[in-house]
């Protein structure tokens, strides 16, 4: 009965800790995965954001070529 039950406590105990490791790295790994996500968003935005101010601004030939095309537009269209 002694070595059953030394044997049972040892099963429990090793559950425990294997159990204990896995929660540490499943934690581990999902907090890395969200700070990998969140910067992620975060270059994206910034990105995206650098692209909207550049293209608002505008360079002087874009500007150029558009009005020629709206005076060209509106010469075919009187």
């Amino acid at each position: 009965m002694g070595r059953f039950l030394v044997g049972a406590v040892a099963v429990v105990v090793g559950l425990f800790v294997v159990g204990a490791i896995a929660a540490w790295v499943f934690h581990a790994l999902l907090s890395v995965l969200g700070y990998l996500i969140v910067g992620a968003l975060v270059v994206g935005g910034g990105l995206w954001l650098y692209g909207r101010a550049k293209r608002g601004l505008g360079s002087t030939r874009n500007q150029r070529r558009l009005e020629a095309g709206l005076t060209t537009w509106r010469q075919r269209n009187r």
